[in-house]
This record gives C-alpha cells, structure tokens and sequence, in this order.
C-alpha cells in the first residue's frame, strides 16, 4: 500500500486558495448582475441598471420579470447538475485523482464565461439578448459546478481529522469572504477603468481583471496539489441518484439540510438586494459598498479565532444556532434602517458575527456526517453529501431570485424593505429547525469507529 504524504496546514492553505477564485467569480454574479442589468441609473448612482436596456424588463407572468425567471432557472439548472457532477467526480479513476482533474480543466472556462454574461448580451436585438443571457448563465452554473462540487468533496477528504476539518472550513471561509468582499470594488474598478474604456467598457475590464485574478488562484491548488499524494480514494459503485438518494435517507444530514436550504433562502434575499439596501434605502453610494464590505470582513476574520476555539469547547451546533439568530437580527435591522453610512456600518458590524460562525462550521457538520457514513459502509462518497448540500442550497436561493426580483419590480424602497423581513422571518425558522440536529451523535459514532479500526 502507498505511503501517503502527511496533510499540512500549509497545504490546506493552498487548497484554500481555490475557494478564493470561485468565490470571486460568483459574487462578482450574484453581488452585481441583478444590480446592472436591472433599475435605473439616478445622479448619486448612475451605473445602476447601465445593461438593463439591453434585455426585458417589464413583468412577463404576474409580477415575476424575465431575468428573475432566468437567474431562478439558472440556480435550479446549478442544483440538478450537482448531483450528476458529484456522481462523476465519485465514480472517476483519473491519473489525477477524483476530484483536481476537473479544477484543472474548468478553472478557465468559467473565468471566461463570468466575463461573457456581462459583454455578450449587448446586441441591438433584445430578443437575442435575452437568449444569449438565459445561455451564458445556463452554462456559468454549469462550469461553476463542475469546478465547485469536485473542489468541496476535498473538504472532506483532506479533512482527515477532527481538526483538519475545522481548519479547513475556517480557511476556506477566509478565502471565501476575501473573495466576496473583493467582489464589491467592482464599482471602484469599473470607476477606475472609465475614462479609458467608457462607462460600460469599464464595467466589463474590471469584471475581467476580478475573473483573471480568479483564475490564477483556482489554477494554484489545482496544479500544485498532487491529489493521490495525499488520498488514497477508490471510486464509489453507487450511481449519481441512487447516491444522492442514500445521502437524503440520513436521517442527521436531512436536519442538517432543513434549516441550510431556508438560511441560504434568507442569505440569498439579502446578499442579492445588499447593494440596493445600501444605494435605496440609506442612500449610500455604490462606491461604498466595498468600504463596508471590508469592515465587516475585518471583523469577521478578527472572529475566526474564537469561533475556532468555541466550537472545539462548546461544539459546532450551539454557533450555528447563535449565527442563524444573529442573522435574524442584521435582517431584522435592515427592514427597520434609516438613511446615512451609519447604518452601512451598524450591518456590516452585527452581520461579521454570523459570518464567521456560518463562514467556517456549517461545512465541518457536512464533512462530519460524509466521514460517519465512510466509516459506516466503507464507501467514500464526500463529493455526493456537499452536491447534496448545494442541490439543496441552490433550490432556496432560485426561490429567492424569484421572490427578490417579484417583490421589487416597482423598485419602491419599501418593495426593498419586505425582502429584508422575509429574510428576517425565514432565517429565524431555519435556526429554530437546526435544533433537531444531533451532532453529539455524530462524533460520538465516529470516534467508537475510529477506535475500532
């Protein structure tokens, strides 16, 4: 049997770097698209809805508008394909390994696609704009899953340990909200960028710069990690739906699923309408999102460590359930907020809290339950419970497209304002759900099999 290399925190880093990219890639999507290719552009904000000519705006069945629908179908496209994806990846023999031959491959078609969706659908014909978006954003999904689902079954597998589990969910949690949060200097970039490329040619460099910058950092760990080096992983027997069907009949990681696909329901509502909050409501200035953006990170990572050491005392469930409330209450704030920058920083403030908890943990308790069933049947199939994961997750954030997209269409500032209490009501749900979860139960189990072996 091949000696495999040791995991090292240092390696973990680098695999973090990953996560880097793809979360600049999607928040540069989510943060930016619904805010330039819909709204109207006014004297304080004045790239606001710069794309929105381009496709249809007005209302197509009831109150629900053609690029709600499209980004709502894209999300549901995203989350069938998990599944298919995660099959693939658990069933696959590579040279490579299961899961860095296909980082290698789509690293650089979903960076080029990311720059599409915000250059193609600018014909003179709305009509084939609005095909040329619905496609883009079909395949976008499509190569951000095929990136995404083999790089978070390395979660788990590179999480061999209790701690390498927390480490690496608090490391890609770093490289997440560090990539987020440079999503929100789009405007600044694009800003930068227009007096050489004009208004609309420096909105779509500064998208190309940000998914450069992505695709270097996806490439990284890509290329640097030697996965058999460090795995010894054997392809799993199991079909695609039958393995997602096995990963749904547990009955741990259905609780688990309960309450994450209403938080990201919520979290979605509230991250797509961030930027109107901050531009409608208060009156802030679209250049300030990344000044707020970057406090709240600061203050989110300056948490790492204490939630680091929390959940290791006190167990990961008790912070989660305290991230969900919390979140409750940035929502529940921003129903309620006034004008000025002094609410921008009261929100980034009390949201860095719940950022950091739901940041890093969530994805242990996935990786914990993968590991039990690993041990339970002997059959690796980590890559099938995070597409699981997101199958679910996805399905509540396309609602949360449609609902966003509906409830604002008349784009009045108290349309903005329900969307926050529908987050604020359905967060609170989803953290009184995550009490059924056991974890106790879970790492009980794991370390009665572990001392059996």
């Amino acid at each position: 049997m091949k000696q495999l290399k040791p995991i090292t925190n240092k390696l973990l880093w680098i695999f973090a770097l990953g996560q880097f990219g793809w979360s600049l890639l999607s928040g540069v999507v989510s943060n930016w698209m619904v805010y330039y290719y819909t709204g109207a552009p006014s004297a304080q904000n004045p790239n606001t809805g710069i794309f929105a000519s381009g496709i249809t705006q007005n209302p197509i069945l009831f109150k629900l508008t053609l690029f709600g629908l499209v980004l709502a179908v894209g999300r549901i496209f995203d989350a069938i394909t998990d599944p298919l994806i995660a099959g693939w990846s658990d069933r696959s023999d590579y040279k490579g390994g299961r899961r860095i031959p296909f980082m290698r491959v789509m690293a650089i078609p979903f960076a080029l696609c990311t720059i599409g969706l915000f250059t193609l659908p600018q014909s003179g014909n709305i009509a084939v704009n609005d095909v040329t978006l619905f496609v883009l954003l079909m395949v976008f999904y499509l190569f951000m899953t095929m990136f995404c689902t083999p790089y978070n079954a390395l979660i788990a597998e590179l999480g061999d340990t209790q701690q390498h589990r927390i480490n690496v969910s608090t490391y890609i949690s770093f490289t997440f909200i560090v990539g987020q949060s440079i999503s929100f200097l789009l405007p600044n970039l694009a800003g930068a960028l227009e007096g050489s490329f004009g208004q609309k040619g420096g909105v779509r460099m500064a998208v190309a710069v940000m998914a450069t910058i992505a695709c270097i950092a996806m490439l990284i760990p890509a290329f640097y990690i030697q996965e058999r080096d460090y795995i010894d992983s054997k392809p799993s027997d199991t079909k695609p739906f039958s393995s997602l069907i096995k990963t749904f009949s547990n009955n741990q990681f259905r609780r688990f699923v309960y309450s994450d696909v209403i938080y990201f329901f919520a979290l979605t509502l509230f991250q797509t309408g961030l930027a109107f909050y901050e531009t409608q409501l208060m009156e802030i200035e679209d250049t300030y999102t990344f000044l707020l953006t970057a406090t709240m990170t600061f203050i989110s990572v300056c948490l790492y460590l204490p939630v680091n050491i929390l959940a290791k005392k006190i167990g990961k469930k008790q912070l989660i359930i305290t991230g969900f409330f919390c979140y409750s209450a940035v929502f529940m704030i921003t129903t309620l907020c006034g004008k000025g920058l002094v609410w921008g920083f009261i929100i980034a403030v009390t949201a860095a809290i719940p950022m950091a908890i739901l940041g890093i943990l969530p994805q242990a308790c996935v990786a914990d339950v993968a590991e039990l069933t690993r041990l339970e049947t002997g059959e690796d199939r980590s890559g099938m419970f995070f597409a699981a994961r997101t199958f679910a997750f996805k399905m509540g954030q396309a609602i949360a497209m449609v609902v966003f997209t509906s409830v604002t269409v008349s784009g009045t500032k108290q349309s903005y304002r329900t969307t926050a209490l529908i987050a604020f009501i359905t967060c609170f749900i989803g953290a009184c759900i995550f009490f059924t979860y056991n974890e106790k139960a879970v790492l009980k189990k794991i370390t009665s099999l572990k001392g059996e072996e």
